[in-house]
């Protein structure tokens, strides 16, 4: 998406989100997209909402936060369901909504939460499709991104999660493959004998 027409989806975001939740001390809304962070897919949107930590609550006291958080979330329950019926309504393509509260640290080190999270779009990634499917969490550097993203450039996949499976079975048509998976099975026999 073009610098301009994600900035003009990033208004009418923040437009949707203060006419829902009037009176709710929103600090901040941000609309970020592939190569803003890392968790965002290539074609995917990643929505937050950060909302003003509440008088009285300290700041670097994780469960106060995360109480903070959950209370924020029973105030505005509907107006958050609300939200969400029309951004998946609107969506495209996969697309993340997140709610944190302000002061989050930022930053690949640091501790991420309280962060309510909410998948909605066409059910590409771990929360959507094929029901057969587990979702897998992974943390992967930037060298195994840039090999997931190049295969994705290629047209080998559509997204992140169909590049790891695309690659493991590429591994599981290996003739070695099948030999350490019976040397398992052997070891799996002989641990049941003790």
């Amino acid at each position: 998406m073009e610098r301009a027409d994600l900035e003009r989806a990033r208004e009418k975001f923040e437009g949707e989100v203060r006419s829902r939740f009037v009176g709710a001390a929103i600090d901040k809304v941000e609309l970020l997209q592939y190569g803003d962070n890392p968790e965002i897919e290539p074609g995917e949107l990643f929505a937050r909402v950060i909302v003003a930590v509440p008088d009285g609550v300290d700041e670097t006291d994780q469960e106060a936060r995360g109480q903070a958080l959950e209370g924020f979330h029973e105030t505005h329950r509907a107006a958050i369901r609300e939200l969400q019926r029309e951004l998946k309504a609107r969506s495209g393509g996969g697309l993340m909504l997140e709610f944190t509260l302000a002061g989050q640290a930022a930053g690949p080190e640091a501790k991420r939460g309280p962060v309510i999270r909410m998948r909605m779009g066409s059910g590409r990634g771990p929360f959507g499709g094929d029901p057969s499917l587990t979702p897998v969490m992974a943390r992967l550097g930037a060298e195994d991104l840039e090999t997931l993203d190049t295969l994705i450039a290629a047209g080998i996949a559509g997204s992140r999660a169909e590049a790891v499976r695309w690659a493991l079975a590429r591994i599981r048509e290996r003739p070695a493959y099948e030999q350490i998976r019976a040397r398992s099975r052997e070891i799996e026999d002989l641990k049941s004998q003790f």
